[in-house]
């Protein structure tokens, strides 16, 4: 079954996560902050990064430009009960920068599941420039 890395402040978060997906049979590993999940996915590619966007240290943004630099073909389940900052939605612009799957967050198990399900599904393949 697919690896996934979950990256969120939230260790409650990480803990629902992990609850979710480990009965369905995926292996599960976490990290409080993109800089720290950055450095376990260059260690060992995931199958898929599941990232919060608006945590301390490095943002989801930031990290997924820099997954996407290191491995283009990354998978990544955005997600973010933020909201808007500014002129700014978050998941939008998670898309933007190469989030495969976006989830506002509350989310229960069923949408967590539909979400990974189909991030999984998308071809491994560098995205189109332009």
């Amino acid at each position: 079954m697919a690896r996934i890395l979950v990256i969120d402040d939230d260790k409650e978060i990480r803990s629902l996560l992990r609850d979710i997906l480990e009965p369905e049979g995926y292996e599960v590993a976490d990290a409080p902050n993109g800089r720290v999940g950055i450095k376990l996915y260059e260690q060992h590619p995931y199958d898929l990064v599941i990232t919060d966007m608006l945590m301390p240290e490095q943002e989801g943004i930031e990290t997924i430009a820099e997954l996407q630099e290191k491995s283009p073909t990354v998978r990544i389940v955005a997600m973010s009960g933020g909201g808007s900052r500014g002129n700014f939605n978050v998941l939008i612009d998670a898309k933007r920068f190469g989030a495969t799957v976006t989830i506002p967050k509350p989310f229960g198990p069923t949408e967590v599941l539909a979400a990974v399900r189909t991030a999984l599904q998308f071809p491994r393949r560098a995205p189109a420039l332009g």
